[in-house]
C-alpha cells in the first residue's frame, strides 16, 4: 500500500506502558537489586505475586503465582513487599510530565496512559520522534523505562506497545494497521476476552483479518455498541476517543481480607472500624458525604450483608463504625469470616445539611485536624484506640486509580 509517511496523520494515538512498574521501582530504589529477579507481593505477609521483574520472568515466574512456587523456580528470587504510596508518587510524576508532550492525556491505569498527539504533530518530526521524546520525558521525571506504541487508534496503539516490550517503541502507521493486525488472533486485542473469542470463532472469525467476512450488524445485535467497536478494532479503526473526565463516583468503598475463618468479634470489629475510617477520610478528602452504607462480611456460605442508613449525610468514621457494630451485633452469629467491606453508596459532593439536625462542629474540627496530621505523617498516625491493635493490613492501589480526583485511591 502506497502512502506518504511524512504527511500528518488524521489521528495519532500513543500508549505509554511502564515496564514491570512496581518491580522496576523496587530495583531503582534498591540498587543492589538492579538486574536481579524481584517479585512484589501485597505487603510482607502477601503470598501471591502482583508483579515481577523481567529477570524473574526468565525463570518462569509470573503475576498471580504463589511466592513459594516462584522460589522453587528461582531460588535467588528477591521478595519486595509493595509500597503503594511510592508507586502512586512516581505515577503522578509521570502523568504530569506527559502533559509537557500534549495536553490530551488519558490516565488509563497507574502505569498506563493514552496520549492524543493529533493536534501537536506540527511540533515534532513524526511519530518516531514523538515516541523517543516521550520515553526521554518519562525517564527525566522518574528514572524508569517504558514501552510505547503509536498508531491511529487506541486499540492498535496498545497492541503496538505490548509488542515493543520491554523498553521499546513500535509505530504502526494507520494505513498499515489492518494489514499488521490481520494475522493476529482476535483475543490478542485489548477488550476482546475469551468469551467474545468463542462467539466469533463460531462464525469463522479467529484472526483479525477474518472480521470483515461477517457483517458489523451480527456483532451489534449480540453486544450492542461494544460489538460495533470490536468489528472496527480488528481492522485498526477503533473509534473510541480518549476519556479526559473522571466521572463522579457511584460508591466509595474499602475492603480487606481477614485470616481465614476469623471468628473473634474484636478482630472483625477492628477491621470494620479500619475500613470505616478509610472510607470517611477519603470522602472528606474530596468533599463527599453519604447517608446509606453497604456493610458486608464474607463467610463460608457467601456474603452476610446489609444496607444501613445513618439518617443523615455523614463523612464521620465514628458514625459509619457504629452502623457496622450494630450490623455485627444483630446479624453475625459467630461464623468464620474471610473478608469485610464498607462502602458509601450514592455519595454526594458538598455538605448535606438536615433541616432539623445541628452540625457537630467539635467532631468536624477533630476530623479536620486528624486528616491534616495523617496527610503529613502517614495514614492512621492519629486513629481510634482500637486500630492500634490492628494486624498488618497492606494498602493496594485501586484499579480505577487516578492522580487527581476522587479515584486517587490507595
Amino acid at each position: 500500500m502506497a502512502f506518504d509517511s511524512s504527511a500528518p496523520w488524521s489521528r495519532m494515538i500513543a500508549l505509554i506502558d511502564m515496564d514491570c512498574f512496581f518491580a522496576q521501582i523496587e530495583q531503582m530504589d534498591n540498587r543492589n537489586w538492579f538486574k536481579k529477579p524481584v517479585a512484589v507481593t501485597n505487603g510482607t505477609q502477601g503470598t501471591t505475586i502482583i508483579t515481577c521483574s523481567y529477570e524473574a520472568r526468565a525463570f518462569g515466574v509470573h503475576t498471580g503465582m504463589r511466592l513459594k512456587q516462584a522460589r522453587q523456580l528461582c531460588p535467588g528470587l528477591i521478595h519486595a513487599p509493595s509500597r503503594p504510596y511510592r508507586y502512586a508518587e512516581l505515577s503522578t510524576r509521570i502523568m504530569e510530565g506527559l502533559i509537557d508532550i500534549t495536553p490530551d492525556v488519558e490516565v488509563f491505569s497507574v502505569d498506563e496512559a493514552f496520549l492524543d498527539l493529533s493536534r501537536c504533530q506540527s511540533l515534532y518530526q513524526g511519530a518516531t520522534d514523538i515516541g523517543y521524546l516521550i520515553k526521554k520525558r518519562v525517564w527525566q521525571v522518574s528514572g524508569l523505562h517504558c514501552s510505547i506504541g503509536i498508531s491511529g487508534d487506541k486499540t492498535t496503539a496498545k497492541f503496538a506497545a505490548k509488542k515493543a516490550k520491554p523498553d521499546g517503541l513500535k509505530v504502526i502507521h494507520p494505513d498499515l494497521a489492518a494489514e499488521v493486525l490481520a494475522s493476529e488472533v482476535v483475543t490478542a486485542l485489548s477488550g476482546i476476552n475469551k468469551g467474545i473469542g468463542r462467539f466469533l470463532r463460531h462464525y469463522g472469525v479467529e484472526r483479525c483479518g477474518d472480521m470483515k467476512k461477517i457483517p458489523m450488524s451480527l456483532l451489534a445485535k449480540r453486544f450492542g455498541h461494544l460489538g460495533r467497536r470490536i468489528w472496527l478494532m480488528a481492522q485498526g479503526l477503533d473509534p473510541e476517543p480518549l476519556n479526559f473526565n473522571v466521572k463522579a463516583p457511584k460508591s466509595i468503598g474499602h475492603g480487606k481480607v481477614l485470616p481465614p475463618k476469623t471468628a473473634q468479634k474484636n478482630i472483625i470489629l477492628t477491621y470494620l472500624q479500619h475500613m470505616s475510617e478509610k472510607v470517611a477520610a477519603r470522602m472528606r478528602c474530596f468533599c463527599y458525604q453519604a447517608e446509606c452504607f453497604f456493610i458486608g462480611l464474607k463467610t463460608e456460605r457467601g456474603w452476610l450483608k446489609t444496607k444501613a442508613r445513618a439518617g443523615v449525610y455523614t463523612d464521620d468514621g465514628q458514625v459509619i463504625y457504629q452502623l457496622c457494630k450494630a450490623f455485627v451485633d444483630f446479624y453475625w452469629a459467630g461464623q468464620g469470616v474471610w473478608q469485610v467491606q464498607v462502602t458509601a453508596l450514592s455519595p454526594r459532593q458538598g455538605k448535606q445539611l438536615d433541616l432539623f439536625a445541628q452540625p457537630d462542629l467539635q467532631r468536624e474540627h477533630l476530623n479536620q485536624t486528624v486528616d491534616k496530621v495523617n496527610y503529613r505523617y502517614g495514614e492512621l498516625t492519629l486513629a481510634p484506640a482500637r486500630l492500634l491493635q490492628k494486624s498488618t493490613m497492606p494498602n493496594v492501589i485501586a484499579p480505577a486509580w487516578k492522580p487527581k480526583g476522587h479515584r486517587k485511591t490507595i
